[in-house]
């Protein structure tokens, strides 16, 4: 999804553009009107084809390998979940300009949640639970590595090198200490070998819609694959309040550990998250202070 956040190389996109590669690629779809949907993702650009359809096309070059991943994975995974998924109509190809791979998606109605404003929290935490039980039973071979789904101490470096910018922007109120005493907590907590599982590894609430509160598709596959199941955590407290977010662990029957690591995984993304985007992405430094937030209120 596409963002106001400047990236340095990054293609310019616009409508002409949409419709030229999707006349040149897909001669049928000609003519059908585009537009441009604002989001506050920062990897690709959506647009709207029609009433049934969106492009989707990467706005930075990290996003691209996102592009193959769904292509190949979401048609496999679509029949394996309780809710829908983004299903792939077409495979663009690089061309009028553009350096990258994109595709065209089926339309999925609903809306994001937010934080602090759901109508069911604890409805939506069963939904999420049901979906995260269901991707983690899935048993597809050569499976991907999961983004972000590799041992917590990867990202040791990147989360105190956060932690040290935030302690520099004394105006966003960060109590440094108190997140550096939650992440050391869940690096040295124990716990038994860690089995990888199937994740969608990227449950944000700009990647999850809902209608009349209920969880209606998942989007934004692109960071999917095996991993540490705490990584499908997020929602505990980026989205859901504290009693919804007991609902959500009790639904997935989370030990400790799991538990921990999940909170530090889901901190260690905001934490990173907010220096980055604090002057140019307001959806997610919003939602960063929020996780940071939830986490001290719940340490």
């Amino acid at each position: 999804m596409s963002s106001g956040q400047t990236h340095p190389g990054r293609p310019h996109v616009d409508d002409d553009l949409v419709r030229r590669l999707v006349a040149g690629r897909f001669p049928r779809w000609a003519g059908l009107p585009v537009r441009r949907i604002g989001s506050g993702g920062t990897v690709n650009a959506m647009y709207r084809l029609g009433d049934d359809m969106v492009v989707r096309l990467p706005l930075v070059e990290g996003g691209v390998p996102d592009v193959a991943t769904e292509q190949e994975w979401l048609p496999r995974l679509a029949r394996r979940l309780p809710v829908p998924v983004p299903e792939v109509l077409g495979a663009g190809q690089p061309a009028e300009g553009y350096p990258w791979p994109w595709s065209v998606y089926r339309w999925l109605e609903g809306e994001h949640p937010e934080a602090g404003a759901l109508a069911a929290p604890a409805a939506l935490a069963k939904d999420l639970a049901e979906f995260v039980v269901a991707m983690r039973a899935v048993g597809l071979p050569g499976a991907p590595r999961a983004y972000r789904g590799g041992p917590l101490a990867l990202q040791d470096a990147d989360t105190r090198s956060a932690v040290a910018l935030l302690r520099g922007i004394p105006q966003e109120g960060i109590d440094c200490d108190a997140v550096t005493a939650v992440w050391e907590e869940a690096l040295s907590a124990p716990g038994r070998e860690v089995r990888p599982v199937w994740l969608h590894a990227d449950l944000m609430p700009g990647n999850l819609l809902v209608t009349g509160g209920r969880l209606t598709s998942v989007i934004d596959f692109g960071c999917a694959g095996v991993g540490d199941p705490a990584c499908d955590l997020f929602p505990a407290w980026n989205l859901l309040p504290s009693g919804a977010r007991q609902v959500f662990r009790d639904a997935l029957g989370v030990d400790d550990a799991t538990w921990l690591r999940g909170r530090a995984r889901t901190l260690s993304q905001a934490l990173i998250a907010l220096p980055y985007h604090r002057g140019t992405n307001p959806a997610m430094a919003g939602n960063a202070r929020h996780v940071i937030r939830a986490v001290l209120e719940e340490t």
